[in-house]
This record gives C-alpha cells, sequence and structure tokens, in this order.
C-alpha cells in the first residue's frame, strides 16, 4: 500500500498524482490521507464551538474528496481509498506509514512560508519513517525514462541503490548511478597526478562494486556509471534535471552517527529538479 498526504494545496493534489501512478506501476493500492488538529477532530456537537469544529471536519472532507478525485482522473486501475487522521502531521504521517511500501508528500503545504524551498512536513517524515518516502515536487510533463540514484558504497546506501534497481525496472527506465567524491582534485608533478589517478580509480570501483550484485537480478535494466569528482550534492542536482526520480539513502558515509537525514540527503530535497525518494536503511 501506498500513502499519500493531502492538504488542500496544489502541490498535495501534484503528489496524489504521481502516488497512484507508482501504485500503478507497483500494483498496490493507495491510501490517501489528511491530517487535521486532534481538538477539532473530536470536538462534541455540544461544545460550544461545535460550528467550528465541524465546520474544519467538513473541510478536511472535502480535501480527502479532492484528493480522491484528483487520483481517479488518472484513469488507473488502482484501488483508492481515503482516511481521515488527526494529531500532528509529521508524527501522525510517520505512525501510519508503518504498513506502507512508500509514504509521498508534496514538497510544500498549505502552511509554508513564502520562499521557503521544502515545507516541513516533507522534511519532518524524510528519514524517519520505517518505509522510503517521496518528496515530489512538480514532475516532468512527460517521462524522461531515467532514474537517477546516488551511490556512496556505504552499507546505508545499499538499500537505496536496490529501491533504484526495482524502480527502474518498474519504469522500464534506464538507472543511472551516481558516484561522486570531494577530495582534491591534485594537479602538477607526475607523483601527484599519478595519486589524483589512483583516487579516481578507487572511487569508480566504490560504484562499481556497488552495482554488481544488483546488475545480475535486474538483468534487463540498462545501467549508466558516472563517477565524478564534485561535491555529491552538486553533481546529484545537475543529474536530476533529466531524471524522472531521484533516489538516495536516507544517511551517507560522512555522516554523524545518529543523524536520521543525512546531509546530502537534505540538501537535496530541497534543490533536486525532480521528485526525490529517500531510502532509510534497514
Amino acid at each position: 500500500m501506498i500513502l499519500v498526504g493531502v492538504d488542500g494545496s496544489q502541490a498535495g493534489l501534484d503528489a496524489v498524482g504521481w502516488a497512484v501512478r507508482e501504485a500503478g506501476l507497483r500494483r498496490a493500492a493507495l491510501r490517501v490521507v489528511h491530517v487535521m488538529p486532534a481538538w477539532a477532530f473530536d470536538m462534541p456537537e455540544d461544545a460550544r464551538y461545535a460550528d467550528v469544529g465541524r465546520w474544519m471536519r467538513g473541510g478536511a472532507a472535502d480535501m480527502l474528496e479532492q484528493g480522491i478525485e484528483r487520483a481517479r482522473a488518472e484513469g488507473l486501475p488502482v484501488e483508492v481509498e481515503s482516511r481521515l487522521l488527526a494529531g500532528d502531521p509529521r508524527l501522525v504521517l510517520i505512525e501510519a506509514a508503518r504498513d506502507a511500501e512508500l509514504l509521498v508528500v508534496g514538497s510544500h503545504g498549505l502552511g509554508g512560508f513564502r520562499g521557503m524551498l521544502l515545507g516541513s512536513v516533507a522534511l519532518g517524515v524524510a528519514g524517519h519513517t520505517a518505509c522510503p518516502v517521496a518528496v515530489v515536487r512538480t514532475p516532468p510533463v512527460e517521462p524522461n525514462g531515467q532514474v537517477v540514484v546516488g551511490v556512496d558504497g556505504s552499507a546505508a546506501g545499499a538499500d537505496a541503490v536496490a529501491f533504484a534497481f526495482a524502480e527502474a525496472c518498474a519504469r522500464s527506465a534506464e538507472l543511472r548511478a551516481v558516484h561522486a567524491w570531494s577530495g582534491p582534485v591534485i594537479e602538477g608533478a607526475p607523483r601527484l597526478l599519478e595519486s589524483a589517478a589512483q583516487l579516481e580509480g578507487e572511487e569508480q570501483r566504490v560504484l562499481a562494486e556497488a552495482l554488481v550484485g544488483l546488475r545480475g537480478r535486474y538483468p534487463d535494466v540498462k545501467v549508466v556509471e558516472q563517477a565524478e569528482h564534485g561535491h555529491p550534492v552538486d553533481v546529484l542536482k545537475d543529474a536530476s534535471v533529466t531524471a524522472d526520480v531521484l533516489i538516495v539513502g536516507s544517511r551517507g558515509r560522512g555522516d554523524l552517527t545518529g543523524l536520521l537525514l543525512g546531509s546530502v540527503s537534505h540538501s537535496l530535497l530541497h534543490h533536486a529538479a525532480c521528485p526525490v525518494i529517500v531510502v532509510p536503511s534497514r
């Protein structure tokens, strides 16, 4: 089951459209959810401000109906249901996603401040759920036929690479596996150049080793390897321009133990040009 959150914003409806197409690829059901304040959800009919509670519950029901209509507008044979939940949207979505294979949210909500690159709910759930989280910006009008995955050779990142192979297979898309490193480029004396070439060779091996086992499991997926010197955020952001989706691990090689969302993933959620899926490590 794929879970998608709506809040009445256009970004939320865009997320529903993306989510129902993803559900179609996975042959999964889709659950559209809205989270409203608990005080309004639980307000008794004889309360002093009962009219406010009824108005807010009615608005919430309308948001869910809009989400259902947006999902059905895609015309896909996907089972779609809705559910109204109460509480803090971030905490409630994290809990609701325990049984989901993917949680989908829009990049912005109605409560976002003008100029913010990413909404608080999207940032609050990415890296905190048991399942992968997709943060949807406006998807490409026409699919580009390419899935991009960030590879860093870490054990935490291996789950993201496996997810990316499965995603590319489901989409019948090319998989571009991108490995970037930001160590110094050494120029000058032959011995220094030899050290730089050795470093590049080592980084290329990191990429190749991260893919070797999965190539055999997904023989029909065309894989393009890209090992490039540069900051991972910059390299992956550039790669996202021609991607249908960018997939990254929640934490990488250089992140501090205990962080739920790494610095590279955090930056790409703000700056990538396509939807981003953050895959937690097991």
